[in-house]
């Protein structure tokens, strides 16, 4: 089996975030992809504006019908901070055998030192770096992480907030389930 993980805050999940991931799918020959949202990064605590309920709630929205992509609540059951190594360590244990990969953008891969334990993340899942088009190459020197190349999106998650906030639409940025459930909760007023 060989199993994608694509974490990140999805606050809210949209387009940019779908895209990219069926690119990888497809390119990686993969199985199936988790996407997992954050209980709480380390690197913006206390910036979320869903709950992670109604976040793991969109996400499981965004990815609904698309074979072998699920929502996975593995960072918010687990609670505290999150942290991509323990991630990756709890789905190697749960699928012995699997080849794991992460899936990065770029922006994410650009802090990665930072991160806690990269090189045990390295040692359980090949890392793979989502390069959207026309981005600025990966520094990959070290040959430590696969560069994939996938389509440019030009969505971001901050653009769709203030975009509810002040009224606009957010139809078409995201699948239509995603955008009614905004609406119905009343996120990011």
């Amino acid at each position: 089996m060989r199993l994608g993980i694509f974490g990140g805050s999805f606050d809210p999940p949209h387009l940019g975030h779908l895209l990219p991931a069926i690119d990888a799918a497809e390119a990686l020959s993969l199985d199936a992809v988790h996407f997992v949202p954050a209980g709480d990064q380390p690197f913006k605590a206390g910036r979320l504006q869903a709950s992670a309920a109604h976040r793991l709630a969109m996400t499981e929205r965004l990815v609904a019908g698309i074979p072998g992509f699920r929502a996975d609540s593995v960072e918010i059951d687990r609670g505290g901070l999150s942290y991509t190594v323990d991630t990756v360590a709890r789905m190697a244990a749960a699928h012995p055998g699997a080849a794991l990969m992460l899936l990065l953008g770029a922006d994410a891969y650009a802090l990665f030192a930072q991160w806690r334990e990269p090189e045990r993340i390295q040692a359980l899942a090949t890392v793979v770096v989502l390069e959207r088009g026309g981005d600025q190459l990966v520094a990959n020197e070290d040959g430590l992480a696969q560069v994939l190349r996938t389509r440019r999106v030009d969505i971001s998650s901050t653009e769709l907030r203030a975009r509810v906030a002040d009224g606009r639409t957010i139809r078409g940025f995201m699948p239509d389930a995603v955008a009614e459930y905004i609406a119905e909760h009343r996120l990011y007023l």
